[in-house]
């Protein structure tokens, strides 16, 4: 699988596992004030590839199939480090800056974490 997006996570906001496993918000360190405590914080970098249904995602070794990606997803990630990933495989709940995937049990998030997204 090629790799189009590798990131590590820098910082973790107080209340940022408030949305369980179904939920995660990643941020650049520009995250807004009002946001930052529910934010993973990445680094902003760009992709090396449009992300789309079918690719993966891989967070510490654990992947799951994204169904669905917002019309500013990859806008979002590549200009602000701002991505939501929905876990819970509804693709009904997509929004303009997220994606929706398998629904999986993922890890928990601590800084290092790695974040990649694949192309199969």
């Amino acid at each position: 699988m090629k790799i189009i997006y590798e990131n590590t996570v820098t910082n973790i906001g107080n209340s940022a596992d408030e949305f369980g496993n179904e939920m995660i918000i990643f941020f650049g360190d520009n995250a807004p004030e009002e946001l930052r405590d529910y934010c993973y914080s990445l680094e902003i970098k760009d992709t090396d590839g449009d992300i789309k249904a079918g690719d993966y995602i891989d967070i510490d070794g654990v992947q799951s199939k994204i169904l669905a990606v917002g019309d500013e997803a990859q806008v979002n990630l590549e200009s602000l480090a701002h991505l939501t990933v929905n876990l819970s495989g509804n693709i009904d709940d997509l929004l303009p800056g997220a994606i929706v995937t398998e629904k999986v049990d993922i890890p928990d998030l601590k800084i290092g974490t790695e974040f990649r997204i694949l192309e199969d």
